[in-house]
């Protein structure tokens, strides 16, 4: 795994809350569980456990991730977090950030979740992305990431674990798996909190507004992180985000489950 003081844990989580709800706390591509950790952690806080899980390719190396030939690998470990969390809680929620947000809205047309919320969602990639990447990864295995990561806060770019470049063919699977969601939108019908970076250079607004717009929940809501770039959770907004997700899932949890919030045990 590359990138990343010593002092930031890239690792897997799962944080005990006291409630009978959970939840999954999905990352982005190239990303690692760090980058929702800050939500699990106020959830954590307010009872609701939650587990943040590496999706397979991450927290290892970018050929790893390289080799990782479908996106439905991707959504076949989130569905299976996800019904293992739905074995042991009555409530099952998600969050889920970028790719992670992708992953949320594709098993939520499945009934899995409960309630979810989506932060910096890209349904589309640029057009000469979606037109180049599909010929290009077949040439070319990595492209390098300039800038590094799209945050705003200078010391937490710095600190961010992530890959130093992003492999082609993964950028090609990600398109794929937001043709698939971009279809079935209007079959998720939980209550969703979309949230996003004002100053995202990944993801753009417009593709926010489009999932509030095209599914089919009766509940939705939008929280915009004005101070932040793509990866909210850990930039300038993050307490913003992770009070409003917290509350936001909270609210979903059944009044007779809520007990006064205790500190949550952590384990890796």
């Amino acid at each position: 795994m590359t990138g990343g003081p010593a002092s930031v844990d890239p690792g897997s989580f799962e944080l005990t809350g006291v409630l009978d709800a959970a939840v999954l706390c999905l990352h982005g591509l190239t990303g690692t569980p760090y980058e929702m950790r800050s939500i699990g952690e106020a959830c954590a806080e307010r009872g609701i456990s939650a587990f943040g899980p590496a999706l397979p390719g991450h927290s290892e190396t970018p050929e790893a991730l390289h080799r990782v030939a479908s996106f439905r690998a991707w959504v076949d470990a989130a569905r299976f977090h996800a019904h293992g969390l739905r074995s042991r809680y009555g409530r099952v929620f998600a969050a889920g950030l970028s790719m992670g947000g992708l992953l949320a809205l594709s098993l939520a047309t499945e009934d899995v979740f409960d309630a979810l919320v989506v932060v910096g969602t890209p349904l589309k990639l640029p057009l000469g992305v979606r037109l180049a990447v599909p010929l290009l990864w077949r040439v070319r295995r990595f492209q390098p990431k300039s800038g590094g990561s799209d945050i705003q806060d200078a010391e937490a770019r710095a600190r961010h674990p992530s890959y130093p470049v992003l492999p082609l063919r993964s950028v090609n699977e990600l398109i794929k798996l937001q043709r698939r969601v971009r279809a079935s939108l209007t079959r998720v019908h939980s209550p969703i909190l979309v949230a996003h970076g004002a100053l995202d250079r990944t993801a753009s607004t417009a593709d926010a507004r489009a999932i509030l717009e095209g599914v089919s929940s009766r509940e939705r809501e939008f929280l915009s992180c004005d101070a932040s770039g793509h990866v909210v959770p850990v930039d300038v907004d993050a307490p913003l985000l992770a009070e409003a997700a917290a509350s936001f899932l909270l609210r979903h949890t059944p009044a007779t489950q809520v007990a006064a919030p205790s500190a949550p045990s952590r384990a890796r």
